[in-house]
C-alpha cells in the first residue's frame, strides 16, 4: 500500500527531494504520491516537518 500524503501538507517539498523513485509531485492543494510508483520505503514521511504524510 502506497503512503498518502493528507491536508496537513504544507507544500514545503522536503518529501520529494527524498523520494527515491520520484513518485511524490506537486498537486493543485498539497503533495501527492504516485501508488503506481510509491515503493513504501517511508522515506518521505520521516522528513515531512508536519507529519502529513502516512502509510
Amino acid at each position: 500500500m502506497a503512503y498518502n500524503i493528507s491536508d496537513e501538507c504544507i507544500s514545503c517539498g522536503a518529501c520529494a527531494g527524498e523520494c527515491p523513485t520520484g513518485a511524490i509531485s506537486e498537486g493543485s492543494t498539497h503533495y501527492e504520491i504516485d501508488a503506481d510508483t510509491c515503493i513504501d520505503c517511508g522515506a518521505c514521511a520521516d522528513t515531512c516537518p508536519t507529519g502529513a504524510i502516512s502509510a
